[in-house]
């Protein structure tokens, strides 16, 4: 029987139309989903709408109709959005569903009958757009954090869940599942709630004299379900709960997505009512940040909402998927910048992985009629190297990918990417079919096309049009997508006809944004001259020092940059990898004399994009008082790459 995957994102509230940070999780999910599908696992993907409560009821009163037509209208809109950008997803639950509302009612039929719900009285002050009550050392000014406006104080009867009941329960489940909650930071903050003080019982109900437009108690029919008691249930209604082959079968394996604005009714309002129901928690809940537009959480109620349709009509699927996916590093924020989407569509896609694929496509077309060449075992031109490289960057680049952190096994691949595009170049195929070396000529296109093959499968997940235009280009779409298979290089059949894939990723040029990346780089190196000001002299924490990577780095290849008079593009081998470098000491080395020596290289240097190239790493080099010229700090050769500094 095949492992099992369920991949559910938090189902949409319908008082707004989708934006960025919906798709970006609704991506994310998707791509865990053929991620793991590819992965042999029986996957199953779930989003929706979440269409009861306060805030829908008043944005239908808004909108002159009733709740369930703007309820429908809008859950539509949230489906065709998913349908246009490609997201493929198994289900897609309404909390106005028949089969939502039983299920509701069940659990809250169960809960009451083991003593977890009893009726008082509270008075608290409510937010309506958070649709909760907040204690007075949640506001901030009286006023509700997330949307700073001013609190309603209300009084009222209602029903209560004895959430309190199961407070020292989850913080031992937590204890002793410790990525219950991840990242870790959010685990945490999950503990810091549970140990700081008691639960306060969570109010599950709201009189139909204030609000009719929810699911009624099973068990009072003058009241409906508080929105977060009939939302969170969403995850088990849909998949046949209470009983059913579905349910047993996918709740074990069961991941939540959410952005970390919703922790706490899915890290502590969830589990305690899963445990009162007398269902399993569920295996971890993945948290994610922000995207962030100058500086803020982009939201409706700020003007600031970019719709995820537009995006995709204007820059293409794969490109938006690939910019989700990349540039968040899972559990931090992002920021929302359509300048950085230009530059990872023309520096990562086009300049590194379409670049590869073209190029390939069009030397086997010119020496090789567009046949696939074969391999020669007389001239394997570094082939195990190839191989074992393809499955160190693989492996990375899965096992960060299936925890959610897509980010780093991008970049790990996109390593490897560099690689074949530095392979191309030292080979020089070129020279070869000059002086007619077909044999270690056709070796090295087949070890090119069979990796690119590799790395279209392991990408397929993200770039899901891509990868199948280059299937098709490379004559392989029957092959086997078998994870572990793509690594024999052996897949390809000799002699099968390759096609040119055309332009798969576009450049782009900067218009209206460019004036802004100018000054913004003005402003940056501003900045940076008023920090080399302001730090001379400043003693730090060896803490902050140990932050820093230095290692000792070995310069392979010296090149200048093309246009520019100050800068040199270094590949370098760290020790741990090969990797591409941007320094700008031209004007006082020749590239020809720095291929081997051997210098400190910053390595944990967040990617820099200078002068359309990115650099990963910073070298390190002297000034003397008074002198602009930067000198190299050489290290002796006795010491190798990848040894650290301190």
């Amino acid at each position: 029987m095949k492992e099992r995957f369920y991949v559910t994102t938090p189902i949409y509230y319908v008082n707004a139309e989708p934006h960025i940070g919906h798709a970006y999780t609704t991506v994310l999910a998707d791509c865990m989903s053929r991620l793991y599908a590819l992965l042999g696992y029986d996957s199953y993907f779930l989003t929706g709408t979440d269409e009861h409560g306060d805030k829908i009821d008043q944005a239908a009163r808004a909108n002159n109709t009733t709740p369930q037509e703007y309820a429908d209208r809008i859950s539509g809109i949230f489906r065709s959005t998913w349908d246009d950008i490609g997201i493929r997803y198994d289900d897609f639950i309404r909390t106005t569903e028949k089969r939502h509302i039983d299920a509701v009612r069940t659990i809250l039929q169960k809960v009451y009958d083991r003593g977890d719900i009893y009726f008082g009285s509270y008075g608290g002050f409510y937010c309506v757009g958070c649709e909760r009550f907040f204690t007075e050392k949640e506001m901030v000014d009286g006023k509700c954090p997330d949307h700073d406006r001013k609190l309603d104080y209300i009084e009222e009867k209602n029903y209560f869940f004895k959430m309190s009941n199961y407070q020292e329960w989850l913080i031992g489940h937590i204890e002793k599942h410790p990525d219950f909650i991840r990242p870790e930071r959010y685990r945490n903050e999950v503990m810091a709630l549970l140990k700081s003080e008691a639960l306060e019982d969570l109010c599950i109900s709201r009189p139909k004299s204030r609000l009719q437009w929810g699911i009624t108690l099973p068990f009072d029919e003058n009241y409906v379900t508080y929105v977060w008691f009939d939302a969170l249930i969403n995850y088990v209604s849909a998949i046949g709960y209470p009983a059913g082959e579905k349910f047993a079968a996918y709740w074990p394996a069961v991941e939540h997505i959410i952005a970390k604005d919703i922790v706490k009714p899915h890290g502590i309002f969830w589990p305690t009512m899963l445990k009162s129901a007398g269902i399993e928690p569920y295996r971890h809940l993945n948290v994610h940040g922000y995207w962030n537009m100058q500086d803020a959480k982009m939201s409706k109620s700020l003007g600031n909402v970019v719709t995820p349709k537009n995006l995709v009509d204007r820059y293409g699927n794969d490109q938006i998927r690939y910019f989700f996916l990349r540039e968040m590093n899972f559990g931090n924020d992002a920021k929302f910048s359509e300048d950085v989407i230009i530059d990872r569509i023309n520096f990562d896609l086009a300049n590194d992985w379409g670049n590869l694929v073209n190029r390939l496509l069009n030397m086997v077309a010119k020496y090789f009629d567009g046949a696939v060449p074969p391999f020669d075992p007389a001239e394997p031109a570094e082939r195990d190297d190839l191989i074992a490289r393809f499955a160190a960057a693989r492996k990375e680049y899965l096992d960060r990918a299936k925890v959610f952190q897509t980010s780093a096994g991008l970049e790990r691949l996109w390593e490897f990417i560099r690689y074949l595009n530095k392979y191309i170049d030292t080979n020089r195929p070129w020279q070869l079919a000059k002086e007619q070396n077909t044999t270690r000529l056709g070796s090295i296109m087949r070890n090119l096309l069979e990796a690119v093959y590799g790395i279209a499968v392991l990408l397929s997940p993200v770039l899901t049009q891509s990868s199948e235009a280059v299937y098709r280009a490379l004559g392989a779409e029957k092959k086997t997508r078998d994870v572990e298979k793509i690594g024999s290089f052996d897949l390809l059949d000799d002699g099968a006809a390759t096609q040119d894939p055309g332009i798969l990723f576009p450049r782009l040029e900067k218009t209206a944004t460019e004036a802004g990346a100018v000054k913004k780089a003005e402003t940056k190196k501003q900045g940076g001259q008023k920090m080399e000001q302001q730090t001379e002299g400043v003693v730090i924490d060896i803490s902050e020092f140990a932050r820093v990577d230095i290692r000792v780095a070995k310069i392979l290849t010296a090149e200048k940059v093309e246009g520019s008079e100050k800068l040199l593009q270094l590949t370098v081998d760290s020790g741990l990898d090969e990797r591409t470098i941007v320094a700008g000491i031209a004007k006082w080395y020749e590239p020809e004399t720095l291929p081997g020596k051997k210098i400190l290289l910053v390595a944990n240097l967040k990617p820099a994009t200078i002068f359309k190239r990115t650099s990963h790493g910073m070298l390190l080099a002297a000034k003397a008082p008074g002198s602009d010229q930067p000198v190299l700090i050489e290290i002796d050769d006795s010491i190798p790459a990848g040894a650290k500094l301190g």
